[in-house]
């Protein structure tokens, strides 16, 4: 492969700079997403009280919340009958972009809409959507947004080809040299704003997306690719920092290790069911990266159904993980 563009970005920005937002070492996010580990292990545990005051000492303690924190926070409220707490999460929910229409579409909330507060939320949500919409770059999300556009119209060529072999040709002549592209305007990004998922653009897959694109592009093309390698450090950075959510991270790293291995090496547990005689090492990852275990995450999704909470989990896979005896 020619990199031939990319040469100039090796050259003159080397990876240690390759990072966004500067952070405070108390401030890390992987500290964060340990702590929001803890307050769910606490919901597997049916300690709700618990796990609300755990949910609202990350908040606090925060500059930035990922917008999933505040949606579990405010269920946990409803759910221990703390309504005027509820609707002061939900408030700060729709300052971290939660719409009003995905409000409405959550069921275990749904009454609150017939009391009044409900009323003095809606006339004040154009208020409190401001302060997402002023948080967020516009200029940068609608440019990754094109970014993300152009890539599933390329992607989508590969689903008029008939057959692997036509389909790995295409990728490798036709995808690669516009995902190459793709990868020299993200190090452009990742070295001028950042990474641009939920902090930067309020969106948490365009980014995602593209990179899962380049990493899966073909068996061959994958295990030559040196960008990937590239940029990885700079998505590490990303994570400790909060502009990248670990959902976002393994689902990038998990397209990288299935492509190449040929699905046959461990990952993160969302493209290839984890083994039970392996879980120990999917568990390994998915921690290292602020990720919940396989257990807990099964868990959880008891908790949904016993509650009718609804924990936002990725919906890359439906319903509880199956691990695998063989």
């Amino acid at each position: 492969m020619k990199f031939t563009y990319l040469t100039f970005f090796y050259c003159i920005f080397p990876l240690f700079i390759l990072a966004g937002i500067e952070y405070n070492e108390n401030r890390d996010y992987l500290n964060y997403h340990r702590q929001v580990f803890e307050s769910e292990s606490l919901i597997a545990e049916e300690k709700y009280g618990e796990a609300l005051s755990s949910y609202e000492n990350v908040i606090s303690s925060y500059e930035f919340v990922f917008l999933r924190d505040y949606q579990v926070a405010a269920q946990l409220a409803f759910y221990l009958n703390e309504r005027q707490k509820a609707l002061r999460l939900l408030e700060e929910g729709i300052t971290a972009g939660w719409e009003l229409k995905e409000l409405k579409n959550n069921k275990f909330l749904a009454s609150l809409q017939d009391e009044p507060a409900w009323t003095a939320l809606e006339n004040n949500y154009d208020s409190l959507r401001s302060f997402y919409l002023n948080r967020i770059d516009p200029k940068l999300r609608e440019k990754v947004h094109e970014m993300f556009k152009k890539d599933q119209k390329k992607a989508l060529g590969a689903l008029f080809r008939i057959g692997n072999k036509a389909q790995e040709n295409y990728g490798n002549k036709k995808f690669a040299p516009h995902s190459e592209n793709q990868m020299a305007g993200l190090i452009n990004i990742l070295q001028s704003q950042g990474y641009p998922g939920e902090r930067l653009i309020g969106n948490d897959y365009w980014m995602s997306t593209i990179l899962g694109h380049h990493n899966s592009i073909s068996e061959d093309y994958t295990k030559k690719d040196t960008l990937y390698q590239y940029i990885r450090p700079a998505l590490e950075k990303a994570l400790a920092s909060g502009e990248i959510s670990p959902y976002e991270f393994a689902m990038i790293d998990d397209w990288k290790i299935a492509v190449v291995s040929n699905r046959t090496a461990t990952g993160y547990g969302f493209l290839n069911p984890p083994l039970q005689a392996t879980l120990s090492v999917t568990d390994d990852l998915r921690q290292k990266i602020g990720l919940r275990t396989i257990e807990l995450r099964n868990k959880l999704v008891d908790i949904e159904k016993k509650t009718g909470m609804d924990f936002y989990l990725p919906d890359w896979i439906q319903g509880k993980i199956i691990i695998e005896q063989k």
